[in-house]
């Protein structure tokens, strides 16, 4: 990537490699696991952290380019610019943001629901479907995402990333406990994909260093198309280190969708007209994707 890495010459400057965000779920390894066999990993100044973390590092200021939550981008739309085509979302079930409950969720009036979410996106996903399509509204608390202390003292629990994977196919079935589908159930209510996080550069950042931005933007794409390509080698790797089978994460890896198109901008518009104004950003805000590179 040109522009990467001080230049050792007296007398030469280069521009300092970008400070890009990555989210240490199993979500984005598609994404980061190409951009190690493309070589494009050694370009970057990597900070990885939850979603939510990300996003304040790149609304304050101190990342450059990174994964932010959709709650957290439409509320600083005016300072971010969205990458097209590159997001984490679902077009129907996405396997790792969940509601668990010990009983029917038209049950859950009143009841005690533990967010043990790291991302503000799934949050307000989960209360809103249960708002609107369930008609019920629990007492919310916030906790760590571990299902059987949450589970002591809470009717169901909202958990995304890796431990709500496990909570859908390791810990729920055991211990008897129904999984809810975020993505399946917003799917079966609008008929739209849902977008939980996207890409996004600083506006200041973009328009300083254009060339940049757009050489991240290309090296994210190339190693998500590598990686979904040899998405049975990513499943092999991974699973080397985490309690899932092969076969259970290439099917996670293709589940998940991570394009940012047409289909996905108007389940985003449709997500942000019912709770814009109760989220802390408009009804009607605008997302503005980055412009394609003049040839």
């Amino acid at each position: 990537m040109a522009g990467a890495g001080a230049d050792p010459r007296p007398g030469h400057h280069r521009t300092p490699r970008p400070r890009v965000g990555h989210i240490q779920f199993l979500n984005c390894m598609p994404l980061y696991w190409g951009l190690a066999r493309t070589g494009t990993l050694l370009d970057f100044e990597l900070t990885k952290d939850t979603p939510e973390k990300l996003s304040e590092q790149l609304v304050r200021g101190d990342l450059d380019i990174a994964p932010v939550t959709l709650v957290e981008f439409l509320k600083n739309a005016d300072e971010l610019v969205a990458f097209p085509d590159l997001a984490v979302g679902c077009d129907g079930p996405v396997m790792s943001c969940v509601i668990v409950s010990q009983v029917p969720l038209d049950q859950l009036d009143g009841a005690r629901v533990a967010l043990g979410s790291t991302s503000r996106t799934s949050v307000r996903l989960a209360q809103l479907l249960l708002a609107e399509r369930y008609g019920v509204r629990p007492d919310y608390y916030t906790c760590p995402p571990d299902l059987g202390l949450m589970m002591q003292e809470a009717d169901a629990a909202v958990l995304i990333g890796d431990a709500a994977l496990r909570a859908n196919l390791i810990d729920a079935p055991r211990l008897g406990l129904d999984v809810y589908d975020l993505g399946q159930m917003w799917k079966e209510w609008t008929g739209l994909p849902f977008v939980f996080a996207v890409w996004a550069a600083r506006r200041d950042y973009a328009r300083r260093e254009p060339e940049v931005v757009h050489a991240v933007h290309k090296a994210f794409l190339a190693s998500r198309d590598l990686s979904l390509e040899e998405v049975g080698k990513v499943a092999e790797q991974a699973a080397r280190w985490e309690a899932f089978d092969a076969t259970v994460l290439e099917q996670y890896f293709t589940t998940l969708d991570f394009r940012f198109g047409s289909a996905q901008l108007k389940g985003v518009e449709e997500f942000a007209r019912r709770v814009g104004e109760t989220t802390g950003f408009p009804a009607d805000v605008k997302v503005e994707l980055l412009e394609p590179r003049p040839a």
